[in-house]
């Protein structure tokens, strides 16, 4: 469940990890899920569904995804720009970010945007995620959007394992040489706690990683 702590902010948890209060109540686990279920199609795939402006960046107007949301549901008519706030901010992946009244889906877009991540200290190596018929293509054509307008890449080989067990129970795990990548010019944005983006990564910086 999602709670707010007087002190140290938004939690999701029983109890504050801080202090240990209970702090004031905000959203039940299936609440969450719904709205951040809903939140996750309007900022990545379809805006226009729910008749909203989406900027060059991905932003949308906080107050109008509420109404949005509201509108659509009536079990949502409790929903305030606050929820979502505290639902941004809670995440533990990072997946969105709120702005200057304004809120988007910082990676998983279908949309062809220019997000403008932030690309200072990118870890020298990062990691993705193959099923093993895969991974033969990708070693020798290197890796390119699929079903996304960018590359997604995992902060770690477990973030990576776990990204790809979604979709098969043993993924190859492949290491990104993103020190000698960004060194030959190859553009790699930070996009979340866990998560960077690039337009494609050429195969020779691509090798296997066993665990």
């Amino acid at each position: 469940m999602l709670r707010e702590c007087e002190d140290h902010g938004y939690f999701r948890d029983e109890t504050c990890p801080v202090c240990e209060e209970e702090g004031k109540f905000l959203m039940s686990a299936e609440e969450m899920d719904k709205v951040g279920r809903t939140m996750a199609g309007v900022l990545r795939p379809f805006p226009e569904r729910f008749e909203l402006e989406m900027d060059e960046q991905g932003y949308v107007d906080l107050r109008d995804l509420v109404s949005a949301l509201r509108d659509r549901s009536r079990r949502m008519h409790w929903l305030r720009s606050h929820h979502i706030v505290a639902l941004v901010e809670s995440d533990p992946k990072g997946r969105y970010q709120v702005s200057n009244d304004k809120v988007r889906a910082t990676y998983g877009h279908t949309l062809d945007l220019d997000l403008m991540h932030p690309s200072d200290n990118i870890p020298a190596e990062l990691f993705y995620p193959a099923t093993p018929e895969e991974a033969e293509i990708i070693l020798e054509m290197g890796i390119i959007p699929s079903d996304r307008r960018m590359v997604h890449l995992s902060k770690t080989y477990e973030d990576a394992h776990s990204a790809g067990s979604v979709r098969v129970d043993e993924p190859v795990i492949l290491a990104v040489d993103t020190a000698a990548a960004t060194a030959d010019g190859v553009a790699i944005g930070r996009a979340a706690r866990t998560v960077y983006l690039c337009k494609e990564v050429p195969p020779q910086y691509l090798s296997v990683r066993q665990r």
